[in-house]
């Protein structure tokens, strides 16, 4: 064994460049343990082969790739999502999304997730009330992928996938519950070639020169597929806020709400049909 190698030194050189969490976060990774297992194996020595892994993945984040692409996962409302270059990183902002939804959904209720991706919405909801039903739909194939897997981890008895784009491939079916976190970043905004940002597909981010062109499509057809009295909640930019509310009372959804996150921001709005 060479000092080099042990647990403590791989972590001791990591950390001085990524910081604790997540020099330990890719070594409990690649070594396929937990947290009290490095706590209390500091001087055992990694294989050459994990060694050298282990380095490749922290260099892929010096390089800024996102630490959830890299480890291929990301927790959300305390479950862990697969997650991939093809979705949306999960973040903790759109926790607020599920516990609306959860206060608003009667028992048996149909839910829609529109533009799904990882499916860390629809699945949650479904994981949490196992009697809801929840349609997860998304237009990209490997998107759905992803979903798919998530959804048979967490709740394979009550969630079904759909290719579509928004509403186009849904039957006739009427919903208590549209639920959607959709692109909301103007085309033209400098902070998509930043950060994780630029690694996140573009098509999940992006829409349209104001950031609002997907928010309008989800809104203005919620009508035809909500029941009476039936729920859209969606998440959108923070500065959106005013311009989602105009948008809702034009489709005539009523009860409209306008839900501040932690950080203070209005982060989702939504209204009833």
């Amino acid at each position: 064994m060479t000092p080099e190698t042990t647990v403590t030194a791989l972590l001791a050189k990591a950390g001085a460049t990524l910081g604790r969490s997540e020099a330990r976060l890719l070594l409990r990774q690649v070594l396929g343990c937990d947290e009290a297992w490095l706590i209390a194996h500091g001087d055992a020595a990694p294989t050459v082969a994990q060694a050298t892994r282990y380095r490749g993945l922290c260099a892929r984040r010096v390089d800024g790739e996102p630490v959830a692409y890299i480890s291929g996962t990301r927790e959300f409302y305390g479950r862990e999502f697969a997650v991939s270059p093809a979705v949306l990183i999960p973040r903790p902002e759109t926790e607020l999304l599920v516990e609306l939804a959860l206060q608003r959904l009667p028992q048996g209720a149909r839910v829609l997730d529109l533009g799904t991706g990882s499916g860390c919405i629809g699945i949650t909801l479904a994981a949490e009330r196992a009697d809801l039903q929840v349609l997860l739909v998304d237009v990209s194939a490997a998107a759905l992928e992803v979903a798919r897997g998530n959804a048979q981890r967490w709740a394979p008895a009550n969630t079904t996938l759909l290719s579509s784009h928004w509403y186009d491939a849904v039957d006739g079916a009427r919903y208590h519950l549209i639920i959607s976190n959709p692109p909301y970043i103007a085309e033209g905004d400098a902070h998509l070639a930043q950060g994780d940002l630029r690694f996140e597909p573009r098509s999940a981010l992006a829409a349209g020169d104001d950031g609002l062109s997907d928010i309008r499509h989800i809104i203005s057809g919620a009508r035809e597929y909500l029941l009476p009295g039936g729920w859209l909640l969606f998440e959108h930019g923070h500065d959106q806020a005013a311009a989602c509310a105009a948008l809702l009372d034009a489709a005539g959804l009523r009860e409209r709400v306008a839900e501040r996150d932690l950080a203070g921001i209005v982060r989702v709005s939504g209204g009833r049909c």
